[in-house]
């Protein structure tokens, strides 16, 4: 059904037609058939605002009829997502989004009342690393709510469930409770990290630290803490605490290659900076080799 806006409490996604956003909208069908909440896609049929068309007048081109080929070309990308939706969860309810906004700025309205934004990745190429397109950059540096950003795995290379990063404050709590959640539902297994810079180790090729390893029971410690309330809500993960030696972002880079999604907390400072986005966090999305979920510390 076509709406104005995304339901409250729906699963967003954004759709273009292209195989990136296929991915993504794949992925958010399952989310929100396991959290049993509807599916908004959205597509957003923008052309270069009032400035564009004014420039499109004087070349004499027919701004209406472009923008009417927009509108229609628009609804046909929305009704093939719904088709794609429907055609593995037929009783799946789908919200149809139709905008004349800027892609990143009609997702971000939308996430204000989403229980997730889903975008798809865009890699340029067989580079070292894979870059992330404008709206997903946009859209999970700026958006309140999770946002997962779907990239597509290597089916050769078997995968060990979900990362997650914690750093020991209160900035990771969403992103943990988030971890949890996305393991329960997809019967994942958990991997908790926390990096530490240790220069004494600075040289040694064992980065992950041994659970026998002593002298390191601060940490451990600190590892227990930033799990011990959401274990008692998500008994049935398999969880695992891990330390590793390292920059944050390194490491959990080099962890994305076996894994299938990452969580990442994003750390947002006051009303001057609200829309902050944190070092590891940005380096994590948009360097990963796998799916990663950007979620805000609030």
């Amino acid at each position: 059904m076509e709406t104005a806006q995304a339901p409250a409490g729906s699963i967003v996604v954004g759709v273009d037609g292209s195989s990136a956003a296929d991915l993504a909208l794949d992925w958010a069908v399952r989310q929100a058939v396991l959290e049993h909440r509807p599916l908004t896609v959205v597509h957003a049929a923008h052309l270069l605002g009032t400035n564009g068309l004014a420039w499109l007048d004087t070349t004499g081109i027919d701004d209406g009829r472009l923008l009417d080929n927009l509108r229609v070309g628009g609804y046909d990308v929305l009704s093939d997502a719904t088709a794609r939706a429907h055609s593995s969860e037929p009783e799946l309810v789908v919200h149809e989004v139709l905008s004349a906004s800027d892609p990143r700025t009609a997702l971000l309205e939308l996430a204000a009342e989403a229980t997730a934004v889903i975008v798809g990745s865009r890699g340029r190429g067989p580079v070292s690393s894979l870059l992330l397109g404008s709206v997903s950059v946009a859209v999970s540096k700026n958006a309140w709510c999770p946002v997962v950003v779907v990239r597509p795995g290597d089916s050769d290379i078997p995968r060990q469930g979900i990362l997650v990063g914690v750093d020991g404050t209160q900035h990771s709590r969403p992103a943990v409770e988030f971890a949890y959640q996305m393991a329960a539902l997809r019967s994942l297994p958990l991997t908790v990290v926390h990096c530490f810079w240790d220069a004494a180790h600075l040289t040694s090729a064992e980065r992950d630290v041994p659970d026998h390893e002593a002298g390191l029971e601060d940490l451990r410690r600190l590892l227990s803490d930033a799990v011990s309330e959401t274990r008692k809500k998500f008994p049935d993960v398999q969880d695992h605490l891990q330390l590793m030696r390292g920059f944050s972002d390194q490491r959990l880079v080099q962890a994305s290659q076996v894994m299938d999604l990452m969580v990442v907390g994003s750390h947002r400072s006051g009303s001057v900076e609200k829309f902050a986005f944190g070092s590891i966090a940005s380096t994590v999305a948009e360097h990963a080799r796998c799916s990663v979920a950007v979620v805000p510390s609030m």
